[in-house]
């Protein structure tokens, strides 16, 4: 990007807990305002395709699989503009192994996808989950394994969620090092 600014949209929408399909329409709205104003990257919240806290639901296969799935679908439609898109990532999804339909605890990551030319090009999973006052994700997800940083128009880009950056240390610190701008 040479004298151009990078631009950076928040997609400030109001996901609703267990409305993986509404919520998919707010983000891809989200994105094609930012497409259209001329925006590199948008960012949408932690988990906005299921809503935040959707609790139980993360212990439910046919859930995850409708967040992953949904993720795809908008990733199909992406051009123009890169998404960061926060979603609960069945673990099956990055493992390649199967899940059984009964929900067991910790059979998802709180990931957060980047979108970009029609396909889900790398996914970010979240290191530190808060288990403390109203959050519970320990119960619920499992912790991401590693820092990642993806160049967005020549701009590295340290990924985290939330409680990632509220302590020194892994994974922002990696990120940063690694020329990230986390």
């Amino acid at each position: 990007m040479e004298s151009e600014s990078f631009r950076l949209a928040l997609a400030q929408i109001n996901p609703v807990v267990g409305a993986v399909a509404e919520n998919g329409k707010a983000v891809e709205a989200a994105i094609e305002r930012a497409r259209s104003e001329g925006a590199h990257l948008v960012l949408t919240p932690e988990l906005c395709i299921s809503g935040y806290p959707a609790e139980d639901l993360y212990l439910k296969h046919h859930f995850l699989e409708a967040c992953h799935a949904e993720v795809a679908r908008i990733a199909a439609g992406t051009k123009d503009v890169a998404a960061l898109v926060g979603f609960p990532e069945p673990r099956a999804a990055s493992a390649g192994a199967h899940i059984p339909d009964a929900p067991i605890p910790r059979i998802a990551y709180n990931s957060l996808a980047l979108l970009r030319d029609g396909r889900v090009e790398a996914t970010y999973r979240k290191h530190r989950l808060p288990n403390y006052a109203v959050f519970d994700e320990r119960r619920y997800f499992e912790p991401g394994p590693e820092p990642l940083v993806v160049d967005v128009e020549g701009v590295p880009v340290g990924l985290t969620i939330c409680e990632d950056i509220w302590a020194q240390g892994s994974p922002e610190a990696d990120e940063a090092a690694a020329g990230g701008l986390a």
